[in-house]
């Protein structure tokens, strides 16, 4: 399975961090090991504690090499420096041992990691900080301060400095590291956004001119022709582009880069178009429209709006009549998940229940079932009512496309 590239890079990063942190820690243990050996005359299992974990967590490094598994790797550094750092801080003062710090430096880097790490090695620290204080206080103990007082200070400051060292130099220095690639990185992606958002925009621009100019040629094509019947068919075609140019126009309109379509905007200015396109500046004809906010996308706004298109074209020229009043509605509400309803009606003269898209040849009426179909939908006529009313089912079509890449 292919990884995400800016997973790979988070990944990349936290391996680069903990094999850092690890490499450092197994160095600097074995210096302070031998320090304290050789320079603070601390001997026994300080000394031994230091150079053991030194040997093990290398180790432990070096075979990630071979079976690369991150979290094996990171939970046995976590365990062997808990372990060290408990058997240490016990026999350098206890509560007291400047040592104790680096429990603090285990759940800083188990935050580093996952925040469910973080959190497990913070709890099991709290409670070894609470142990280690009631060791203190107790009665019994196991072992004395066996860092010779003339050698305390030394010792301390060794501490403070392995620890500052890491937190600074090993994690603060990478961390930098990777937030600035993290910004570099965002601001790159911002960057094709606003590229890819710009052609975006041209392309529909360009694709709502090209529409506009088929709808121009059409037109005056349908003028040029005396045939009135085939005049029509030109004029309806004409309707079907402008529809389609009409989505591509509000694409082209938004500041946003989401490829969704307002729905109820976009249908009234369809309606609006075709009520002027058939009736003309003599029209009294109502559109009723009953669309709650619902933004879908173009591969549905565009059949939805050549069906709106057919019903309504046919609707106003030949269900409602010249001189009387009349009403178009057309309602969509959502059903489950990313399915919707989309009610079509208006009060004309209708046509017989007879006519069918397998008993006529009408182009506009197959075009109705068929992009019900396309749309994944179903469609019914309601016979109760005067005029013609359909009721359509259908489904957001969200179409997949895949890059050259994959």
């Amino acid at each position: 399975m292919n990884i995400p590239v800016k997973d790979k890079y988070r990944l990349q990063d936290k391996i680069d961090l903990i094999l850092k942190v690890n490499y450092n820690s197994s160095f600097f243990a074995a210096i302070f090991g031998l320090v304290c050996f050789f320079f603070l005359d601390i001997k026994g299992v300080i000394t031994y504690t230091f150079i053991g974990y030194a040997i093990l967590n290398l180790l432990n490094t070096l075979l990630y090499q071979k079976h690369h598994k991150l979290t094996l790797t990171y939970n046995l550094t976590s365990i062997l420096s808990m372990i060290g750092a408990i058997i240490i801080t016990i026999y350098s003062g206890g509560i007291e041992s400047p040592f104790i710090f680096v429990l603090a430096i285990i759940v800083f880097a188990g935050y580093v990691t996952t925040k469910v790490f973080g959190q497990l090695y913070l709890i099991i620290n709290l409670a070894i900080l609470t142990l280690l204080f009631l060791y203190d206080t107790g009665d019994f103990s196991i072992s004395e301060n066996t860092v010779p007082l003339e050698s305390r200070n030394w010792f301390a400051y060794l501490s403070v400095v392995f620890a500052v060292y890491l937190l600074g130099g090993v994690f603060g220095k990478n961390l930098l590291r990777a937030h600035h690639r993290l910004y570099k990185s965002r601001n790159e992606i911002q960057e094709r956004i606003e590229e890819k958002e710009t052609l975006l925009k041209e392309v529909h621009h360009r694709v709502k001119n090209n529409l506009q100019t088929v709808s121009s040629l059409l037109s005056l094509q349908s003028r040029a022709i005396d045939d009135s019947k085939i005049s029509n068919i030109i004029k309806s075609s004409q309707n079907r582009v402008v529809s389609m140019a009409m989505v591509h126009e509000m694409l082209y309109k938004r500041d946003d880069y989401l490829s969704k379509i307002e729905l109820e905007p976009y249908v009234k200015e369809l309606c609006d178009y075709l009520v002027r396109s058939v009736k003309g500046s003599n029209r009294n004809v109502k559109v009723n429209l009953d669309i709650a906010d619902y933004k879908l996308s173009i591969d549905t706004v565009i059949p939805l709006g050549l069906i709106i298109n057919e019903t309504i074209t046919n609707a106003l020229k030949y269900g409602i009549t010249e001189g009387s009043d009349g009403e178009v509605h057309i309602s969509v509400e959502k059903l489950d998940g990313n399915r919707y309803k989309m009610y079509l009606g208006d009060n004309g003269v209708g046509y017989s229940e007879e006519i069918n898209p397998k008993t006529s040849n009408s182009l506009g009426l197959k075009l109705i079932y068929n992009l019900a179909r396309q749309l994944r939908g179903s469609i019914s006529r309601d016979y109760s009512k005067k005029g013609t009313h359909y009721c359509i089912e259908f489904e957001e079509v969200i179409e997949e496309f895949n890059s050259v890449d994959s």
